[in-house]
């Protein structure tokens, strides 16, 4: 028997508009673009709502009305919810419609959809707490499993999410990291206790989200039913299937005329075919196997490019020097209490805005450019950087005036 557990990440950064030095002590709303262009949030959100989140969500549902047996799950981060209860609240409802199935799992991750962890335990912390609680007001659900931002894990990581509570976790079957082992088990982190480890099939995976139209490939055109052969090949070598991808593959990345929806339509029928498979969810995962064996991963891996590495946000100098400044500043920005600048810092903090700037111009490239509405990483350097400047004056006057209304409170004392 094998489980086809199939998740999605479903992710849109604030993304910071062209902003200039011109712009520095003059313009707070850094995320705000009037142009119909890719820098406006809710122009880029409303585009791929009508491309991808209404037609694929409208196609689950109808999917889960067909088959019983069928599951799915998601990963929301805090920024995209955000982004659609200010512009697009019918997709939202689409959502929750999904999840209201009992069958459409909600998975816990950074509210940011941040790097915290590599560089602050306790902002970390606080991410996962805030998305918690946008997930049960915005879903009705707790979510009892985790996914760091882009799958990005190590055995530091697992521990940690395990001493929050949390059953499982989610990370890349790297072939670096299995050696001989195979990504269809669940694993138990190497220095962790009853935390599950579930691990993507990146081939299966990438099958879907990267190569279903690409012509040169030698197994093009990719039906369901091929593909449903491919999982029916691993009963026998396996307990699980783990297919996790960008929602966006389904009209975004794949195009509708690439026939992606048409091929999601009948996989579920296709799958379901062979007697011994069957769809769970992540915690079902969990509750249904026992892990095979640990899985050490002492070294950070995510699921981006080839080198499954921190090299897409942590690969040259401008990467290091932007996301250095952004948390050199969490003493100063927290000790505000401003709500609206802790907002501010803490969406700067979101990982596309480093992935910009990432200058891998080979293997790997086209796909940085694909999904960067900036000219060049520099640009999304400069604008980055110029933002952060204004942002620390922001926070240095208001530290200022705290300041002055302290001296003249003591002063009244004395009085």
């Amino acid at each position: 028997m094998v489980s086809i557990c199939l998740y999605f990440q479903v992710h849109q950064p604030y993304r910071i508009k062209k902003y200039s030095i011109f712009d520095i002590g003059q313009d707070e709303n850094y995320f705000s673009d009037n142009s119909e262009t890719s820098v406006n949030n809710a122009f880029v959100l409303r585009k791929v709502a009508r491309k991808c989140y209404l037609p694929t969500n409208a196609l689950l549902l109808e999917l889960l009305d067909q088959h019983p047996e069928f599951k799915i799950s998601f990963s929301f981060s805090g920024v995209f919810l955000e982004q659609l209860e200010e512009f697009a609240p019918e997709v939202l409802e689409s959502f929750q419609k999904l999840v209201a199935t009992g069958r459409a799992e909600v998975l816990e991750e950074t509210y940011y959809h941040s790097l915290a962890f590599l560089y602050s335990k306790g902002e970390f912390r606080e991410q996962v707490r805030l998305h918690r609680e946008l997930i049960e007001r915005l879903f009705n659900v707790t979510p009892k499993v985790f996914r760091n931002t882009e799958l990005i894990y190590n055995n530091a990581i697992a521990k940690e999410v395990e001493s929050m509570g949390y059953k499982g976790i989610l990370a890349e079957g790297a072939d670096h990291i299995l050696g001989w082992k195979s990504p269809n088990f669940l694993y138990k982190p190497t220095g962790a206790n009853n935390i599950k480890l579930l691990l993507k099939n990146y081939k299966l995976s990438d099958d879907i989200a990267f190569r279903f139209s690409e012509k040169s490939w030698k197994e093009f055109p990719l039906t369901a039913p091929k593909y449903a052969k491919w999982v029916n090949a691993v009963n026998g070598n396996g307990d699980v299937i783990n297919l996790f991808m960008d929602y966006e593959t389904f009209g975004e990345h794949q195009w509708e005329d690439t026939g992606i929806f048409n091929f999601l339509k009948h996989l579920p029928t296709e799958i379901l075919k062979h007697p011994d498979n069957n769809f769970k969810t992540p915690s079902e995962i969990i509750e249904s196997y026992n892990h095979v064996g640990e899985c050490d991963v002492p070294h950070y891996i995510s699921w981006a490019d080839l080198e499954r590495d921190l090299s897409a946000w942590l690969g040259n100098d401008m990467q290091h020097a932007a996301i250095n400044r952004i948390y050199a500043l969490g003493f100063k920005v927290l000790k505000t209490k401003d709500k609206n600048l802790i907002h501010k810092w803490r969406k700067l903090q979101t990982s596309d805005h480093f992935y910009y700037m990432c200058t891998k111009w080979f293997s790997d490239g086209d796909v940085h450019k694909y999904f960067s509405p900036y000219d060049s990483p520099y640009d999304a350097f400069i604008s980055f950087m110029n933002v952060l400047h204004d942002l620390e004056i922001r926070i240095d006057n208001l530290s200022k005036n705290d300041s002055s209304s302290e001296i003249i409170e003591i002063s009244k004392e004395h009085l």
